[in-house]
């Protein structure tokens, strides 16, 4: 009577285990596709960060000529 006891049996817990057996495969592979993404946000954040430098570098060129105009046609002292 031991073993009915609750109404499990030996194969209830027998596929209970059998499908506790399968879950940390399937959360391996759900933690390797998150490490893939994620390493693909990195890639593309740090794309994005070398945009920004480069941008910045334009950026200070352009001011540099906006202001040697400003000179030349007097609009600005010094």
């Amino acid at each position: 009577m031991a073993e009915r006891r609750a109404g499990v049996t030996k194969a209830l817990l027998y596929e209970a285990l059998k499908a506790i057996q399968g879950t940390p495969a399937r959360h391996s592979d759900d933690v390797c596709d998150i490490k893939e993404r994620l390493g693909n946000l990195e890639l593309r954040v740090g794309g994005l960060a070398g945009q920004c430098a480069s941008l910045s570098v334009r950026i200070d060129r352009l001011e540099a000529r906006i202001e040697r105009i400003e000179r030349r046609l007097e609009l600005v002292e010094g």
